[in-house]
């Protein structure tokens, strides 16, 4: 199968970039491929960008144990749910805060336990859907949670979600869109790329405006849907997560070895790179 003659090329490369980690699954460099429209050009630069990116942001995505205490509390207040059914082949992923209370809430390691849960959907789910679509459930945001955001935390959060993370986005919805609305967008605009931002969707608490692209059926109870409950989602992803510890924190396959970076590529600070990482060019 050509799928399988471009990973061979992929791992055929990457034994000759001795910076980066050798223990990619299989799985996750179909993923690259993918989302460089099964360029091997564009996925070499997306897989050295990726994990260039990772090894220059060890706030969010070193010491990643899923059982530490401190991460395991961010898991009891936020829900990472990716729910059971495809749309269209596309994955519908829900993002909410369960707790109001502001003093249990980590920005950082709301940064962190996100990675941790997709690193774990990507290399679980049975075969890889044509694109994401994230729901951001607000109802529980305050301008109090606002105020705990660490901004150069964010901005590599946001550089890398946009240019280096390999899922294709194509609808981004925020639900319970709160009255301080403006002044989060104040902050997260100057992040965002053109294509990002024509993505958004606002919806108003109480308001139906959210099945006027995705209908109830795939979603869950708590959303007017027959998808199950969140709780028993979540549950299912959890376990998910504790039985990949051993992968989530085996550095073998997360970092990068900058003393071993060619030449002609040192010295890149990626979080200074303005544009697509289809400008970046990578032998």
């Amino acid at each position: 199968m050509e799928g399988d003659a471009d990973i061979v090329i992929l791992r055929e490369w990457l034994m000759k970039q001795t910076h980066l980690p050798q223990k990619i699954e299989d799985k996750l460099l179909q993923r690259y491929l993918q989302a460089s429209n099964n360029s091997i050009e564009l996925a070499k630069n997306l897989i050295d960008l990726s994990f260039t990116l990772r090894s220059q942001a060890p706030e969010i995505f070193a010491e990643r144990d899923p059982t530490q205490s401190s991460l395991q509390s961010t898991f009891e207040i936020i829900d990472y749910l990716l729910l059971p059914q495809r749309l269209n082949n596309i994955n519908i992923f829900l993002y909410r805060i369960t707790s109001n209370d502001v003093d249990k809430y980590d920005f950082i390691n709301g940064c962190k336990a996100f990675f941790i849960f997709s690193d774990t959907r990507m290399i679980e789910e049975e075969d890889i859907s044509d694109g994401e679509i994230p729901l951001f459930d607000m109802k529980n945001f305050s301008v109090k949670h606002l105020t705990k955001i660490v901004l150069p935390v964010l901005r590599k959060y946001m550089v890398y979600t946009q240019e280096a993370h390999p899922m294709n986005l194509k609808q981004i919805h925020l639900l319970n869109v709160p009255p301080f609305l403006d002044r989060m967008m104040m902050l997260l605009k100057p992040l965002m790329n053109s294509e990002v931002s024509k993505m958004l969707h606002f919806h108003s608490p109480n308001s139906e405006t959210l099945f006027d692209y995705i209908p109830r059926d795939f979603l869950p109870e708590e959303y007017g849907g027959t998808k199950g409950k969140c709780a028993d989602i979540k549950k299912y992803w959890s376990e998910k997560i504790i039985k990949r510890r051993d992968y989530l924190i085996d550095d073998a396959r997360w970092i990068v070895d900058e003393s071993k970076r060619p030449a002609e590529n040192k010295g890149k600070q990626m979080y200074s790179v303005q544009g697509s990482f289809k400008t970046l060019s990578i032998d």
